[in-house]
């Protein structure tokens, strides 16, 4: 009996064990379900746009099937229907641009690497049947080889890479399947066609069903750059120059995104060159510009890269930094709200006016630190403690000096795409320089306590003058 107990006491706590390694294995499962879809949600939140473009390849490939459902599709083009949902694979993209780019890359090479593979199985079946394999084969060797050596070239690798090893395919196909084909000309014109068929469903539903503008996409990602630069300085000032408490400091570290933006500036300027006028954006509008724009800010966050470094590193006396405070602080900040305006600017799509007056005032506590430089500000102190602070304000007039072109850049835009007015005047066509246009009248700075008459154009072309920091400290 007590055998028989500790039998039945074994299987049951073997039972039991099961039954919590199943609970645990069921626990684990659900927690990993749930992990899933919260990322899956996250997904969307960032940007519903992904949604909206998986339903439209759903959509397209949907309606690219019938070529199968419905027999007398079918019996047209017979198995050569696959070719078509292939295409919509593949040319499917995010944007309207990058749909457009697949789909001419795709139909181009599709009809003449055809026509040149019916070309090449029609010369080379001319010459016999001992002939014709020896020169087919040399004639998709040297193309073949020649278009794969095309590929290495930067503008064709940017631009026309799948057309290059789509026209490859088709040519080989076409040309090598024709030596065991009868009816070479009846498979390529349903192929040929099927594919285009594809490729322009896809181009369809990608325009007329929710369209996403590539244009819209470098617009916005230019203006936000800008904007994240702006923010840095705008914190900057009052982060080095005045002690304080610790705070929220990520907005000192949104600019690094920027650094690293050239080559989804280039991709969707690629594109945004392709897509028909809409919105705003009219044909031909100068997608040039925003590259020009997008280096210049580059160049402005390779500096300010510079100055973050300065905010970890080790501190400079505080009597030393008071020196340069009271400047320093006013080209940051200044500097920094400029930055935000010419980021509103190209956002509304107006001019930059408002920008300008940040510009002015930018410049003038410039100048004021040349003349605060220029007075021996630093005689009888450590010269050795006195490098970072130096190093820093150099820096802030480089960024100054930089932010200045980077805003006539943005006047040309403004010039170039009709930016207007909320009074709906277009922007002039002809720029007048901002230089200029400060040169007409003088300003009064106030800073310590004194009045100082400063042209402007002459304070800019210092200010060019000094674009080596090492000047500053002379």
């Amino acid at each position: 009996m007590a055998h028989v107990e500790g039998n039945q006491n074994s299987s049951e706590g073997a039972t039991k064990g099961w039954r919590q390694g199943m609970m645990a294995l069921l626990g684990e499962l659900k927690a990993k379900l749930v992990e899933v879809m919260l990322k899956l949600k996250k997904l969307g939140e960032e940007d519903p746009r992904r949604v909206i473009h998986s339903l439209k390849v759903g959509l397209a490939i949907t309606l690219v099937s019938t070529f199968y459902y419905l027999d007398p599709l079918y019996h047209s083009f017979g198995s050569s229907a696959m070719w078509a949902v292939f295409t919509v694979i593949v040319v499917s993209e995010f944007s309207v641009g990058a749909t457009l780019g697949k789909g001419l890359n795709r139909g181009l090479a599709t009809l003449v690497a055809g026509a040149m593979g019916l070309g090449s199985y029609y010369l080379a079946s001319s010459t016999g049947d001992i002939v014709q394999p020896i020169i087919l084969g040399a004639v998709v060797f040297l193309l073949v080889a020649g278009v794969t050596y095309i590929r290495f070239f930067p503008q064709m690798k940017a631009r026309y890479d799948y057309g290059l090893l789509v026209f490859i395919l088709t040519f080989c196909l076409v040309s090598v399947s024709g030596n065991r084909e009868d009816k070479i000309i009846d498979i390529a014109k349903k192929r040929v066609t099927s594919i285009l068929i594809g490729g322009l469903i896809s181009v369809l539903v990608c325009i007329f069903v929710y369209p996403i503008w590539a244009g819209d996409d470098l617009h916005n990602l230019i203006s936000k750059n800008i904007e994240k630069l702006g923010n840095f300085l705008e914190g900057f000032g009052d982060e080095y120059f005045i002690e304080g408490g610790e705070c929220n400091k990520s907005f000192l570290q949104g600019y690094k995104t920027v650094l690293h933006s050239k080559h989804a500036e280039e991709n969707l300027a690629n594109f945004a060159r392709l897509e028909p006028g809409h919105g705003n954006f009219l044909f031909r509008h100068p997608w040039k510009q925003y590259l020009k724009i997008g280096s210049l800010s580059r160049q402005c966050a390779y500096r300010i890269d510079v100055l973050n470094g300065f905010l970890n590193s080790a501190k400079t006396p505080s009597q030393i930094k008071s020196k340069l405070q009271e400047p320093c602080i006013k080209m940051s900040t200044e500097t920094g709200k400029a930055l935000k305006e010419l980021a509103v600017a190209i956002n509304k799509m107006v001019p930059p006016s408002v920008a300008e007056q940040h510009m002015t005032k930018s410049k003038i506590a410039a100048m004021n630190l040349l003349t605060t430089l220029k007075i021996g500000l630093f005689e009888g102190t450590n010269l050795v403690e006195a490098i970072p602070v130096v190093t820093v304000a150099s820096l802030l007039v480089d960024v100054v000096y930089c932010t200045d072109k980077l805003a006539e850049s943005i006047n040309e835009l403004s010039s170039l795409a009709k930016f207007k007015n909320k009074d709906c005047k277009v922007a002039p066509q002809h720029l007048t320089s901002p230089k200029k246009k400060e040169a007409q009248q003088p300003f009064d700075c106030d800073n310590s306590g004194c009045n100082y008459v400063i042209e402007i154009n002459q304070a800019a072309t210092n200010l060019s003058q000094i674009e080596n920091p090492q000047l500053l400290s002379s």
